[in-house]
């Protein structure tokens, strides 16, 4: 386990010198004493080589997307590539500031106006909004243009937005922060919308429809026209959650196949470093008549100059964000797009669909793939099930020896891998939901298939390796539950 820096401290040690102070001024007297500290505080004497060493050792004990394989599904966890980081840190866009005159900053008005502009003409839609720094923060967005679109027109009872039982996690909890009802339909057997089930729940109250296309099954939705029929005959509006919007990059258009609103996760799609929960940006894209319900400002640009447009603040649902969204996320996407082009986003998106069908075929003899009947799209969702039936043996003492996903997931770690998500979606027991993006090569895949094929050996010639796992990582396994209850990160010396 990597030493704590305060307990690397030594006496004496110091990784910086600071000028001698030539300003006469007693501190002590200057400031009014309430601001002042009754006591040193504790801080390490290190070296600046001891602080180095520490971070370095941390950072060996986490799993990044340079260190390894990464096929956390549902997530995109892609290689990011290291000009775009170089490009952003410029000086010219570090040092600005955003109360700068508009005239000042020109060059990142320009920036954010063809954002806007790429991102609406991606999605066919008519403009986009780059304020809401998260997925969920861009659902919240999306939902109160939904219901301000429904309140503007007097239609103060239109509420309740579907949802299948396949929909991402944060759908339903953004649904109740937008001040509506969530209904939920289940899937058929084939893990679509069930359209007979959506019908039964279509009524004068449902304000729209909402959909991750691709769903959380890696199944690319086929009956959206159907479905926007169904929600557009009773004036419902059709969103789409474009948390998996890698898969369709650049070939789907969702504003001409029946969509009104969606939201971008451009952390996840476009080009951003998103591991450990962060930054984010979640731009929403809108048909032309909810562009007047749009957080403002939006960029425009009139004769060649570029300003911040508040024409639609009187119908605009307001502010999401402090300014303008996360600029640096945003520049980062504006910065891939530009060097991808048309042709390749859309090479982005064939390579991952390749890459995830290459990896179901590869499984699906060992690992049970229950929506095994179409190819997958940018991920696919196996079970543990097999494993856990053809694995369970009572021991001497009677307790049941039993492989679980969760056990697999453990020994994942061993072989050198991130573990997949596991437990999501809720409608697939003992789920393994895989996604290997596009960024992967055939050799890295291979390998992961050896070491997934290893696994499944292992749970049936010799289990207890993989209900130990992980062995090799800096913390072994954990009482999760106790780690719930109890939860303590703080460290006392």
């Amino acid at each position: 386990m990597a030493q704590l820096i305060f307990e690397k401290s030594r006496m004496g040690r110091k990784g910086y010198t600071l000028p001698k102070n030539d300003v006469n001024i007693d501190i002590n007297k200057s400031i009014d004493s309430k601001f002042l500290r009754k006591q040193d505080l504790n801080f390490p004497e290190v070296s600046e080589l001891d602080v180095m060493r520490h971070f370095i050792e941390l950072s060996h004990m986490n799993h990044f997307i340079e260190k390894g394989f990464y096929p956390l599904g549902s997530c995109t966890m892609k290689y990011n590539p290291k000009s775009h980081e170089a490009l952003v840190r410029h000086p010219c866009l570090m040092d600005l500031h955003p109360n700068q005159p508009q005239e000042s900053v020109q060059g990142a008005l320009e920036i954010m106006f063809e954002l806007q502009k790429d991102l609406s003409e991606i999605a066919g839609m008519a403009q986009t909004t780059l304020q809401p720094v998260a997925g969920a923060q861009g659902e919240f967005t999306g939902l109160k243009v939904i219901r301000a679109y429904h309140e503007h027109k007097g239609n103060h009872h239109k509420n309740v937005i579907i949802l299948p039982d396949s929909a991402h996690g944060t759908n339903p909890a953004s649904v109740a922060l937008a001040g509506m009802k969530v209904v939920e339909i289940k899937s058929n057997s084939k893990g679509m919308v069930d359209l007979e089930a959506l019908r039964s729940v279509v009524n004068e109250n449902t304000a729209g429809f909402m959909l991750t296309n691709p769903n959380t099954l890696g199944l690319f939705e086929t009956q959206i026209e159907e479905i926007a029929k169904i929600i557009h005959s009773v004036d419902g509006l059709m969103y789409m959650d474009g948390a998996n919007f890698n898969a369709i990059l650049g070939i789907v258009k969702p504003g001409k196949i029946g969509f009104d609103v969606m939201h971008y996760n451009i952390h996840k799609t476009l080009s951003t470093p998103h591991g450990g929960g962060g930054p984010g940006s979640g731009a929403v894209s809108v048909r032309e008549d909810l562009v007047k319900f749009l957080p403002c400002p939006l960029v425009h640009c009139k004769d060649g100059e570029y300003y911040l447009s508040f024409e639609n603040e009187e119908t605009s649902i307001g502010r999401v964000h402090s300014y303008f969204g996360n600029f640096a996320i945003n520049v980062r996407a504006y910065i891939y797009l530009k060097m991808l082009g048309g042709k390749g986003l859309r090479e982005v998106s064939e390579n991952a669909v390749i890459n995830a069908n290459y990896l179901m075929k590869k499984l699906e003899k060992t690992y049970l793939i229950p929506h095994n009947h179409t190819y997958c799209m940018h991920e696919f969702v196996a079970s543990g099930d097999w494993q856990k039936e053809k694995c369970t043996k009572k021991n001497d003492d009677n307790t049941i020896c039993q492989i679980k996903t969760l056990d697999i997931a453990k020994r994942i770690l061993d072989k050198g891998y991130h573990a997949p998500t596991i437990y999501f979606p809720l409608i697939v027991h003992e789920a393994i939901m895989i996604e290997p993006t596009e960024t992967e090569s055939k050799q890295t895949l291979d390998e992961f298939i050896t070491a997934m094929l290893e696994i499944n050996e292992e749970c049936i010639n010799n289990p207890q390796i993989v209900l130990n796992a992980p062995t090799n990582t800096p913390v072994r396994r954990v009482d999760d539950v106790k780690a719930v209850k109890e939860l303590n990160v703080r460290y006392q010396k």
